[in-house]
């Protein structure tokens, strides 16, 4: 049997069946039968998947073209993804800004690609990040009037 190695890596790093589903589009019954090949026992029911922020925030986004991400893991009632750490709960953007840039935000997190709902490390932005992206688009365009 061939063992598709990102599926094979999230089940070495613990996390369970569904959150690997999740995060990769394997079949869960094809995860499962992966993780039975590979010798690695069912995750038990309760744990925590991932044990760092990273695989945290990997086992709920699904990748998509252009660099993007879709967040796949929970919502809360008003829509926004969310993610739990420790005993905090994290907007997504949030995790994802801290997890790229290794400081907190100011301000909101914002997609900067322009897609809406983006988690992409790489396409979150703070309030000052918009903010010197406004002066220099003005500094070049000029003021909108």
């Amino acid at each position: 049997m061939k063992i598709r190695t990102d599926v094979a890596e999230l089940l070495h790093q613990g996390h369970t069946n569904r959150a690997i589903s999740r995060a990769t589009g394997a079949a869960p019954k094809t995860v499962a039968r992966y993780r039975r090949a590979l010798g690695i026992p069912p995750t038990p029911l309760g744990h925590f998947t991932g044990s760092t922020p990273e695989s945290r925030f990997a086992a709920r986004t699904e990748a998509l073209p252009g660099g993007h991400m879709r967040w796949t893991g929970a919502v809360t009632s008003r829509g926004t993804p969310t993610v739990k750490y420790g005993q905090r709960h994290f907007t997504a953007g949030r995790m994802a800004f801290v997890l790229r840039w290794g400081r907190e935000p100011v301000g909101h997190v914002l997609p900067g690609c322009g897609m809406t709902g983006c988690v992409a490390p790489d396409h979150v932005e703070d309030q000052p990040m918009r903010d010197r992206l406004n002066k220099t688009f003005a500094a070049i365009f000029g003021e909108a009037s």
